[in-house]
């Protein structure tokens, strides 16, 4: 496996932003600039990562591509389909999104989110994306999320079906999918499922964990890595299965202390388990 940061730290230059990451003990990346960037800077960042060794694990897209609001919905999907064509020239291992909400905020929670005409607007969405982008070199990919399609491992297998094209693939989120008392306390149960039937299509996964809140009444909160209960051990363990150099992005962090903190931490902890790690 490869860790990686979704942050890219703070540096003054693409080789700088390289070397850091490098000598952190990264052996993966998410790309720093999005399709809009300089081509000059798009290649700065590209060319320093491939001499410094770095995976380019992601390039996030991160809107709304099913937005109500057209105007919204016309610019997601410029942009989706931009940096698909970006992450495809770079050799990027995926294009990452989420499949997108009903509602005023773009990540939200609505009921209509599990209607059948938003699971027909969702498949469309990611057939006209990935057919427009046309990508040889990588790969479209949904971020699984608690309360929208797709809200678990079947349901994923279901949407690759009707999907039907060929670069579509899978970002592994396990956190965003624990969202029971069955899925936490049988963690690792799940993870098996999950990469018993979606291992095969991962090209990237995001690593984090979860934390069982005391309130009433049934709360998770996302925590840095640690300072919950997910086996986290076995989650890489699963992900080198599938690939030894999978990329496992550390992410949602608050600060570059933070992720340097984070960082350390799952290196040690993965070293000690003997989980192999790339660099």
């Amino acid at each position: 496996m490869r860790i990686g940061l979704s942050s890219s730290l703070k540096h003054d230059t693409p080789s700088q932003w390289a070397e850091k990451m490098k000598e952190l003990g990264c052996g993966a990346v998410v790309f720093p600039v999005d399709y809009t960037a300089p081509e000059e800077l798009i290649e700065a960042y590209a060319g320093a990562a491939k001499k410094a060794g770095l995976v380019i694990a992601e390039v996030g897209a991160w809107c709304n591509p099913v937005a109500p609001a057209e105007t919204e919905r016309r610019a997601a999907m410029e942009r989706c389909i931009g940096q698909l064509k970006l992450a495809d020239k770079i050799g990027a291992n995926c294009c990452v999104n989420i499949a997108g909400s009903t509602g005023s905020r773009w990540d939200g929670a609505y009921k209509e989110n599990f209607s059948e005409e938003h699971w027909e607007k969702t498949v469309k969405s990611i057939q006209e994306i990935i057919d427009a982008a046309a990508p040889v070199n990588t790969y479209y990919t949904i971020e699984p999320m608690p309360w929208m399609v797709p809200k678990d491992p079947e349901e994923y297998e279901r949407l690759i079906a009707a999907v039907d094209r060929e670069r579509f693939a899978v970002h592994m989120d396990l956190a965003n999918w624990i969202t029971s008392p069955e899925k936490y306390f049988n963690n690792e149960d799940f993870m098996e499922k999950c990469f018993d039937k979606l291992g095969s299509h991962i090209k990237s996964c995001h690593i984090k964990d979860v934390c069982l809140q005391a309130e009433f009444t049934f709360q998770l909160k996302e925590t840095a890595c640690g300072e919950g209960i997910l086996n986290l051990e076995k989650y890489a363990r699963l992900a080198d299965r599938v690939n030894p150099q999978m990329p496992m992005i550390i992410e949602h962090l608050h600060s570059d202390d933070e992720y340097l903190e984070s960082i350390a931490y799952l290196k040690a902890r993965l070293e000690k388990a003997g989980v192999r790690m790339c660099n």
